[in-house]
């Protein structure tokens, strides 16, 4: 046990630094400097202290100005504060600053994508407090020494969490903040899961453990094999197994593993990487005092300690990072498969499933999507003769997916909302089904209007609709606003949309004619170099291209076009679920002008109207 003084004792210079690099006033105060607490956990809270403290310096305490203008002392105060409360620690750490922002949270929530607009008026001040714990989260408005990576309290929360401690904030705008940091008296004493394999208990800290499942033949979930190895198939993803008879070796192992048999499976997470471990029997958690291994077990990674239980029987405690090491090879050879796996499905798009009508289930992806909601259909008025609903202070189209529904009469209806540049519209579905991630392949184009054409989706056949034909039936210019309609004297774009699959292509292709680009369409690459080379000069403004495509792929397409006179200036924008900083990279290199994530309609129209306007103007 030391005193938690020892992790403040670079505290007060640290202040003393940042009071002059922020032309700041601060004092801190420590109080309970000769409280004590473990020495493992003293290290351990060392950086996430310097943070917060750093934290409160910058975002917390006012510049002298400002503290006069609100009738405060020029001088700031940070206070520490740290004591007893039953087996824990209680950090406080108080400054008299001008507190959290909750709007400017709220504006950068939304600016970078952390919650929805939705999401967001559905959460109180509180909670929204609680999204400054986010990674990579910063209101500051430029990077400097001190703050604006986004680095901080995310790193604070984590690495307390992970000694089973927890954060709290309140803060009090005009007042100030207020963060308590309540962790363990000390390490020697932890949380465990206790596990039975081949008649033999062990313990697994509780810290490791996510979840158990129960897999048997005839469940709801089973283990399967794979590359001679035992995996299990937790919500459409492969989870690597290691049993823990057999990477112990104990007597009662079998050589094989029984997929049939009644097993339990811990879920357990190393770092980012989650496995399964297999074992016979579970049974409780409890508290346990955790003993040294003996020195001549300290080479066996598997075990991190051993403790008495109540019963005064001695188990050892199992260390994961030891247990997903020591079966390497076959954890190996699953974590490859999973990884191939992953990979094929890397092309799935999220889709929201709904029924609609008589017919077969109907899907849009969900990145076109802005809100689901439910309205009551008394709430239904009619406007310029067509049904229209009061909605967030406008009025909101709405537009029926199936001809044979009706939205007169009692109860509510389900509405699907679009929404762009303050517009929105309702497409009214029967019912909401499911949100699922699918490789979508077209296996039937589709004659009717609004539908882009049929797919299996969950192992069902669904109808993929054509958002953009829903999207003018509500407004004939819904895109107008979005991208440049004309070359200046009337005339539309002139866009190559280059893509191997159908459905991109029936996606695409409306949304972009209404946006107002006349558009020309190339089932691959091949096909694409083929019209390039019969078309006239300056014949197109610009090409969108997939990457991932047989024979010539985006890459190559891309390349062809810079090397050709007509089209070495011409803007090419890639179309990909791939869009990674090497990704990226490679694309420029290979002359693409911008990266777009498929489905990404807004991000699409914008980067067409952004490299029109830099074309135009370089011309």
């Amino acid at each position: 046990m030391q005193p938690i003084g020892n992790a403040w004792a670079t505290l007060p210079r640290i202040i003393r630094d940042l009071s002059i690099d922020l032309d700041k006033k601060i004092d801190l105060k420590m109080i309970g400097k000769e409280t004590e607490l473990d020495r493992q956990v003293l290290e351990l809270i060392k950086d996430p202290l310097t943070h917060m403290v750093r934290n409160s310096a910058d975002h917390g305490i006012e510049s002298v100005e400002v503290r006069r203008a609100a009738g405060k002392p020029d001088v700031g105060t940070i206070t520490l504060k740290a004591y007893h409360e039953g087996g824990h620690i209680n950090i406080e750490l108080v400054d008299d600053g001008g507190g959290i922002n909750i709007e400017a949270v709220k504006k950068k929530a939304l600016d970078t994508g952390v919650v929805s607009e939705s999401q967001l008026e559905a959460m109180s001040d509180q909670q929204v407090l609680q999204l400054v714990f986010k990674p990579g989260f910063s209101t500051a408005d430029e990077v400097t020494s001190v703050s604006g990576r986004g680095v901080g309290l995310d790193v604070v929360k984590t690495n307390v969490e992970k000694i089973g401690g927890t954060v709290e904030l309140s803060s009090t705008p005009g007042v100030g903040s207020t963060f308590v940091i309540k962790i363990p008296l000390t390490l020697a004493i932890v949380s465990a899961l206790i596990v039975e394999a081949s008649d033999q208990r062990f313990a697994i800290p509780q810290i490791s453990v996510i979840e158990l499942v129960r897999a048997a033949g005839n469940a709801e979930h089973t283990v399967e094999m794979l590359n001679d190895a035992p995996v299990l198939r937790l919500r459409d993803r492969l989870l690597p197994l290691v049993s823990l008879s057999q990477v112990l070796r104990l007597e009662a192992s079998q050589e094989e593993f029984d997929t049939e048999s009644e097993t339990f499976i811990v879920v357990s997470q190393v770092g980012t990487y989650n496995f399964g471990i297999i074992v016979d029997r579970v049974f409780d958690t409890e508290e346990i005092v955790v003993k040294p291994v003996a020195p001549m077990m300290r080479d066996i990674g598997v075990f991190s300690g051993n403790t008495i239980l109540g019963d005064g029987s001695i188990v050892m405690i199992l260390d994961p990072n030891g247990l997903a090491g020591a079966d390497s090879a076959g954890v190996g050879a699953v974590e490859d498969a999973a990884t191939a796996d992953s990979v094929r499905n890397d092309d799935s798009t999220a889709l929201l499933v709904f029924n609609s009508g008589e017919g077969a289930p109907r899907a849009v992806p969900l990145a076109l999507v802005a809100r689901l909601e439910e309205i009551e259909r008394k709430n239904v008025e009619i406007s310029d003769g067509k049904p229209v609903v009061q909605y967030r202070g406008q009025l909101m189209p709405l537009v029926l997916s199936d001809e044979t529904q009706t939205i007169k009469g009692e109860g509510k209806v389900a509405i699907v909302v679009f929404s762009e540049e303050g517009r929105s519209m309702g497409l009214v579905v029967d019912e909401i089904v499911d949100i699922i991630d699918d490789v979508l392949k077209i296996e039937i184009n589709a004659a009717q209007p609004g539908i882009a054409g049929s797919a299996v989706i969950g192992g069902k056949a669904t109808d993929i609709i054509d958002a953009g034909y829903y999207l003018t039936q509500a407004f004939n210019d819904w895109f107008k606003s979005s991208a440049q309609r004309g070359n200046g004297d009337g005339e539309a774009r002139r866009l190559l949309l280059v893509d191997d699959s159908p459905f991109f292509r029936n996606l695409l292709s409306p949304l972009l004619s209404a946006a107002g680009y006349d558009v020309t369409m190339a089932e691959d690459g091949d096909q694409a170099l083929e019209i390039l080379a019969a078309a006239a000069d300056n014949e197109f403004d610009i090409i969108v291209s997939d990457i991932e495509m047989p024979g010539t792929n985006g890459f190559d397409l891309a390349k062809a076009c810079r090397s050709d006179e007509r089209w070495k200036e011409t803007p090419i924008v890639a179309l990909s679920q791939h869009t990674t900083s090497v990704d990226l990279d490679r694309g420029r290199e290979a002359g693409f002008t911008d990266y777009v994530a498929k489905s990404d309609r807004d991000g699409l129209l914008t980067v067409l109207s952004q490299s029109l306007t830099i074309t135009g103007d370089a011309a």
